[in-house]
């Protein structure tokens, strides 16, 4: 076994990319013997029922696990892209709107950290901007776990708020956007290129999220970066901001991690563009789009790519989201890894 080899260690981060596959394909077999398992679980039932040994409901519930492991697996299967067992960056921009938009956006925050906290991922802000008056501007999470991108990927775009807003004195009915871009975390195993002469940094003060102690030393740092497309030759600056830290270098580390996230997930695209083009007869996922609504009067949220939908509003505000994520995958998760 190739992990036994006295010298497997002396490459880290080529032995931790083979460690990583190992844990994958063990994940697998595990997965495919529970559904064997199950199957041969329901076969025997179906056998002893007719014996009189056990009853027609045993059978159903075999039935049911026999079902329920087959879906598990094919859900899993939908997850085989490069960068979806990678952790993620999540960063959610309030629209247009003022108050009404930046308080949406922190409701997503607090949607978003939920869901992170129900199903085990570490959360950490890299960058909190509050809003004028009420809720944020912007905000950038780290959300580090396996498939973190695989799952969330599926809440890349704009969403949609509807309500009653308790910042309009008239109590009329508003709607507000805010946007999600979501991009794998990658870390040093992933071979990506960045060109220094490219980079400049500035410094500031930053505050915590919530305003409290704003720190007297210039901690927060913002890195720009002049990206050229290798493609089309178009040019764009990207613009980072962490303040994660009171520590100056630390900051400067995490944004160079999230730059390096940000040009990885670019080439991720470029490959996605190039199969839509070859397969244009399937359809094509529309990245940056108006996603999903959430119309609180009617007590409806709404995924307008898979058309899924639920009446259960305080439970997807609550993190709740698992449904949406699983639609998402299971139309459109095949589509993204053929040609692999």
């Amino acid at each position: 076994m190739r992990t036994q080899d006295p010298g497997f260690w002396e490459d880290a981060k080529r032995a931790e990319a083979q460690m990583r596959k190992v844990k994958d394909l063990r994940k697998w077999i595990e997965l495919y013997d529970e559904v064997r398992s199950a199957a041969e679980e329901l076969r025997l039932a179906y056998e002893y029922v007719k014996e009189g040994i056990v009853s027609e409901e045993e059978v159903d519930e075999a039935y049911g696990r026999a079902i329920h492991r087959e879906e598990e697996l094919e859900f899993r299967n939908m997850l085989r892209g490069e960068a979806d067992p990678m952790s993620c960056v999540l960063k959610i921009n309030s629209g247009a709107g003022g108050t009404e938009s930046q308080d949406w956006a922190s409701m997503l925050l607090r949607m978003y950290q939920r869901w992170a906290e129900n199903n085990g991922y570490k959360v950490t802000i890299a960058n909190y901007q509050e809003g004028d008056e009420a809720g944020i501007k912007t905000v950038t999470l780290n959300i580090e776990g396996d498939y973190a991108y695989g799952y969330l990927k599926s809440e890349n775009g704009v969403h949609r708020l509807v309500r009653v807003s308790p910042y309009n004195a008239q109590g009329k009915r508003m709607t507000s956007f805010a946007s999600v871009f979501v991009t794998p975390l990658v870390d040093d195993t992933i071979e990506v290129k960045v060109d220094p002469a490219a980079i400049s940094w500035d410094t500031f003060r930053s505050g915590g999220a919530g305003g409290q102690n704003v720190n007297k030393v210039e901690s927060g740092v913002r890195l720009r970066y002049r990206f050229k497309d290798p493609y089309t030759g178009e040019e764009e600056e990207i613009l980072i901001e962490n303040t994660e830290t009171r520590d100056q270098p630390k900051n400067r580390e995490n944004a160079m991690r999230q730059l390096r996230s940000i040009l990885y997930d670019k080439e991720l695209r470029h490959r996605m563009a190039e199969r839509a083009k070859v397969e244009a007869g399937k359809k094509k996922i529309e990245w940056g789009s108006q996603i999903r609504s959430y119309v609180f009067d009617d007590r409806r949220v709404k995924d307008h790519r898979t058309n899924y939908q639920t009446s259960d509003v305080n439970g997807v505000m609550d993190g709740d989201i698992d449904g949406f994520i699983k639609a998402y995958l299971m139309e459109f998760g095949g589509e993204e890894n053929e040609g692999k």
